[in-house]
C-alpha cells in the first residue's frame, strides 16, 4: 500500500496528515501489506514514518528520478 505524497509532504508540521499516515500504515499491517511512502524529502519526514511503522520509501531524500537503464545499472554488484 503507497502513502501518497500529499500526506507526506506536511506530516512533520500538520496533524491531520500524521493522522491520516497512521490509519494507513494500521490498515496496511493489519491487512498484512507492505506500505511505502513517496515523496518523502526530508530526514524529518524519514524518521516520522519510520516511528510510525513504515520503513520503505521513495522520494528525493534517496534520489532523484532516473531512468530504467541508470536505476538497473545501480543495482548491480560492483
Amino acid at each position: 500500500m503507497k502513502i501518497d505524497q500529499s500526506f507526506v509532504r506536511d506530516i512533520t508540521v500538520d496533524s491531520s496528515d500524521r493522522a491520516i499516515v497512521r490509519t494507513i500504515i494500521a490498515m496496511a499491517q493489519s491487512l498484512d501489506l507492505d506500505v511505502i511512502a513517496e515523496g518523502v524529502e526530508t530526514e524529518e519526514q524519514q524518521q516520522l514514518l519510520l516511528s510510525k511503522g513504515c520503513a520503505q520509501f521513495q522520494g528525493y531524500l534517496f534520489s532523484k528520478p532516473v531512468p530504467i537503464e541508470q536505476f538497473e545499472a545501480l543495482l548491480k554488484p560492483r
